[in-house]
């Protein structure tokens, strides 16, 4: 690989200063940074020969965005809440992680998704992974990580490789429901079962040598976890020294589910178990009392929000009980995610915005949260939620090069001597206009460099034809009308749509 000079942007190194350098430049030797600061002086130590040279004016240099809490659920977009919905919206009903959460049809749902998983195919499970994945690469995420996704494990490594983009990769970990009307969880599936997936997932990445691969353990839900596999999930973060990540007090209504079900409130049922620690992800951590707050505080874990997606799904995570927000105020690291949906939800970019507005309203103080503040939450503090903070995001010298550069050169940021301000003020996901990981260009002016978008769309559409059809039992004519595509055709990734043997 040659050298490579991104140079004349306003750079944003995000680290741990809050640097802002209005004529910055960044020169990568290879994979890595040398080095990032001002134009001058970083061209000054430029190699003469062998040099490519990215033109960044009127542009911001950012890090790549680390999205530390993420599922990929592409398969579900036809019927979950998804592309089979009317057109119309007045008939709406909230669903059920509204109005304090359902968490027996939360866990229930959940648990069904283990089974979606096993029907997908392998070709089936990579073409909706690349194009999930693509949807995030597109929009400036760098590095992503599952915390489960209804996908295979193994698709979501080969994507992410074809891609090249880093990925976390999980499996969906859940042994357990809490049904309806009754007073104990139900075991749905043999604990050692589970944890054997997650082990061999674990050894497997533990050998990948292409630097975009990892692993952690995670748990979907407390309502889905018996103690058993709450245990064996412990063991294995022990054994392999990896983070762990689960989302826990996220909803109104779990503690007393959790107390009803299980005998203990969220947050103390990861700590009985011995999870509670530095590394530990409580995603969506909004609801516990006052001793789970001290809890989480002396544990110094580490809580992932994920802003632009509470409202649609009826979540009052942040401003019900100002937790999270005031959990930062403790010292805690909060990073930013996206979460994940059936149809595309806000990205980082998003996520950004919506923190650094909410969060200055609900204090009324525009200080609370700063925009380089809200860039430092989807970068080096989301890379240290995945502990590869000590690779990837931010622009320092002997970090892994992974960036993007956005415009910011129109009439939104015209005598703004503040671009990220006037991007999170007006800007977004889709303008994302170069991506760099690992010092190779994937994305340039809006378009992948080494795939041709047009075939993901095409192969994620037949997959996703062929396992609606085969799987979740939706008419072919039915599927076909949705994608505007003509019964018969779904057949390359996963077998004919109307083939009976396929149904």
């Amino acid at each position: 690989m040659t050298a490579t000079l991104i140079t004349g942007g306003f750079l944003y190194p995000a680290d741990a200063e809050g640097q802002v350098v209005p004529a910055g430049a960044v020169l990568v030797d290879g994979d890595r940074i040398t080095a990032a600061g001002p134009a001058a002086d970083v061209e000054r130590l430029a190699p003469r020969d062998g040099l490519r040279v990215v033109d960044a004016r009127g542009k911001m240099i950012l890090p790549g965005f680390v999205n530390p809490h993420w599922h990929e659920l592409f398969a579900l977009r036809l019927p979950f809440k998804g592309a089979l919905r009317p057109s119309h919206d007045r008939e709406d009903e909230p669903a059920f992680m509204a109005l304090g959460g359902d968490l027996s049809r939360i866990s229930l749902a959940f648990d069904a998704f283990t089974g979606r998983i096993d029907q997908l195919t392998p070709d089936e499970a990579v073409a909706i992974a690349r194009y999930s994945m693509w949807t995030q690469l597109r929009s400036g995420v760098t590095t992503l990580g599952d915390v489960g996704s209804v996908n295979r494990p193994e698709a979501l490594v080969q994507a992410a490789r074809d891609l090249g983009m880093r990925c976390v990769v999980s499996t969906w970990a859940s042994d357990a429901v809490c049904p309806p009307g009754e007073s104990r969880f139900r075991r749905t599936r043999d604990a050692d079962v589970v944890l054997r997936r997650i082990e061999a997932l674990l050894d497997a990445c533990a050998a990948d040598r292409s630097g975009l691969i990892r692993a952690r353990p995670t748990a979907v839900y407390g309502t889905n976890m018996t103690d058993e596999l709450g245990g064996g999930l412990a063991e294995l973060v022990s054994r392999f020294d990896v983070p762990f990540a689960t989302h826990v007090g996220a909803l109104r209504n779990e503690s007393e589910a959790m107390q009803a079900y299980f005998g203990a409130t969220p947050v103390q049922r990861f700590a009985d178990l011995g999870l509670l620690s530095p590394r530990f992800m409580a995603v969506h951590c909004a609801f516990a009392d006052d001793r789970e707050r001290k809890l989480l505080v002396d544990a110094d874990v580490h809580v992932s929000t994920s802003p632009a997606k509470y409202g649609p799904a009826g979540e009052s995570t942040l401003t019900e009980t100002r937790m999270i927000p005031e959990l930062r105020r403790a010292g805690l690291d909060v990073s930013l995610s996206t979460d994940g949906a059936a149809l595309p939800v806000g990205g980082m970019a998003e996520a950004m915005r919506t923190t650094w507005q909410l969060f200055t309203e609900m204090y009324a103080d525009p200080t609370e949260v700063l925009p380089t503040d809200a860039l430092a939450m989807a970068t080096r503090i989301a890379a240290r939620g995945l502990d590869w903070d000590r690779e990837i995001g931010s622009l320092e010298p002997g970090k892994q090069a992974d960036l993007v550069l956005i415009p910011a050169d129109d009439w939104r940021y015209l005598l703004n001597p503040r671009p990220l301000e006037g991007f999170l003020a007006l800007g977004g996901s889709n303008d994302i206009d170069t991506v760099m990981v690992g010092g190779e260009i994937v994305v340039e002016a809006g378009r992948a460099t080494a795939h041709d978008e047009a075939e993901l769309e095409a192969h994620y559409l037949e997959a996703l034809e062929s396992f609606s059809v085969r799987c979740l039992g939706i008419a072919p004519d039915v599927v076909a009308a949705v994608t505007r595509r003509p019964p018969g055709r779904s057949g390359r990734p996963g077998g004919r749509a109307d083939d009976p043997a396929e149904r």
